[in-house]
């Protein structure tokens, strides 16, 4: 087998792994009853960070057999890999919104990937690397508190909690290829430092993952999250590492072009999400024909049988009948409901004044005899 075609393979492998890994994770969120960041206490989580761990390894391995114009673009497959795999294994099914919104967001990706240009390997100098690492990491942290803040909309609220996550794993791949470019005449002591922010973004990029799939459903985070994470990486490279497009301007104009597209995609997606979450969010309880006060109308309450309702205590010998068909009470008279109630309708009194006249006749009567 050739290496390019080593490199293919690899690709796919990698993007099926990295899809696993999404799918666990989802579910692991979905399951988690206190929607915790690191669920350490819970095997899946560990399963999906051994697939994401095995994607990435195969994903570097592609790169050193293949060219990275053919690599990462194939690489933007997990979302297409992820939505038939979700179906099979957890019965999860994408609808035609999502699977166009993923389709456009993996083209568009694929694309522009393919239009960034390589360049002399470089690295960045101390005060470029401080700068980088502070603007990400305030710009990590904005879209963690933002995330935070829309927990009403969870649609949103993933998809800010994915960029966080696609933003903090795109720096951590920047500094990496530092490091790698450094490392590449002997190991240098002062990357220590850089390490630690390949560690610390790291980190950050796996726990805002999977903050990111509770209630975001599986195809609008992981969009999001593959499509933040090379395009940040590519940006920083046209800025800082001397990359650009290939064609130059015509070719410039296609990488807009497919990055409109990819855009798109997210959108659709993440539009899809919003419209599932106020037919769930947004029914209240069914109407059960109470009020604020509590009170049901009368209308609503079912009829008691006779035999169920209490004699009145003076109907005795006073010629009114223990049971019987109950009058309906009208329309608008208001019945309270408690936990004392025994279901007989409440009528005012103004509503049949002369019912009790018979009652206090029978006892007036029997005081006198």
């Amino acid at each position: 087998m050739s290496a390019l075609a080593l490199s293919v393979l690899l690709s796919f492998v990698s993007a099926v792994a990295y899809a696993g890994g999404a799918i666990v994770q989802e579910q692991v969120a979905v399951s988690c009853p206190d929607g915790s960041y690191m669920p350490l206490r819970r095997a899946g989580w560990w399963a999906a960070l051994a697939l994401n761990g095995l994607g990435g390894l195969l994903h570097v391995v592609a790169l050193a057999c293949g060219p990275l114009s053919l690599v990462q673009p194939l690489g933007a497959l997990t979302i297409v890999f992820a939505l038939p795999m979700a179906a099979l294994f957890v019965g999860r099914r994408a609808g035609a919104a999502a699977w166009r919104g993923a389709v456009m967001a993996t083209v568009g990706l694929a694309g522009l990937l393919s239009l960034v240009g390589s360049a002399d390997a470089r690295s960045l100098d101390s005060a470029q690397r401080v700068a980088v690492a502070l603007v990400t990491g305030g710009a990590v942290v904005a879209l963690t508190c933002a995330g935070l803040a829309a927990h009403r909309h969870p649609a949103v609220r993933s998809v800010l909690l994915a960029s966080a996550s696609g933003t903090a794993f795109g720096m951590s791949s920047v500094f990496t290829k530092t490091v790698a470019v450094d490392w590449s005449d002997g190991i240098v002591l002062g990357d220590l430092p850089s390490l630690a922010v390949i560690g610390a973004f790291a980190t950050a990029g796996v726990l805002l993952s999977q903050a990111s799939y509770r209630g975001g459903g599986l195809a609008a985070p992981l969009a999001t999250a593959t499509v933040v994470n090379p395009v940040l990486a590519a940006a920083v490279g046209i800025l800082m590492f001397g990359e650009t497009f290939r064609h130059g301007g015509t070719g410039t104009v296609l990488a807009l072009g497919c990055a409109a597209v990819a855009a798109g995609g997210l959108i659709l997606l993440t539009t899809e999400r919003l419209e599932q979450d106020p037919a769930s969010a947004g029914a209240g309880p069914a109407p059960t024909g109470r009020d604020e006060e509590g009170l049901t109308r009368a209308g609503t309450v079912p009829e008691v049988p006779a035999q169920a309702r209490p004699a009145h205590p003076d109907s005795a010998g006073a010629g009114l009948p223990e049971s019987g068909p109950t009058p309906a009470a009208p329309a608008d008279v208001r019945v309270p409901r408690g936990p004392a109630y025994d279901g007989t309708p409440y009528v005012p009194l103004c509503a049949n004044i002369y019912a009790p006249l018979p009652v206090l006749n029978a006892h007036r009567s029997r005081v006198r005899s």
